[in-house]
């Protein structure tokens, strides 16, 4: 099987959300912020997965375009728990830099799939 970077990359980010959410909710006692990232961070990959399983090239574009608004959101969640001083600047850069990495791969993803469509 061949391997899929953007598959790979987002179900490891996936699984660091999952150890943020547990932080925020167990440690900080932060219900309502750790739930958003927990959406958000989480959909990024699932939506990957459904895209690699579309019915067409425009359902793969469509999955792809969801999981880089999921991914567009989490930037935003990681970006107010960090001004919010519920993880350090270093957490918040380290999950940012994940989270952009997977940007650029999406939207060159989307790109090349819209390209491949014509």
């Amino acid at each position: 099987m061949i391997e899929n970077p953007l598959k790979t990359k987002s179900y490891a980010f996936a699984l660091r959300v999952v150890k943020l959410y547990k932080y925020l909710a167990f440690e900080t006692k932060e219900f309502v912020l750790s739930k958003q990232i927990l959406k958000s961070g989480t959909s990024i990959g699932a939506n990957v997965v459904e895209g690699n399983r579309g019915q067409s090239k425009s359902d793969f574009v469509h999955k792809l375009s969801i999981a880089l608004k999921e991914a567009d959101e989490t930037e935003y969640w990681l970006n107010l728990l960090r001004d919010g001083d519920f993880i350090t600047a270093a957490q918040a850069d380290s999950l940012l830099a994940d989270c952009l990495e997977l940007q650029k791969m999406l939207v060159a993803s989307i790109k090349t799939a819209k390209k491949n469509m014509i």
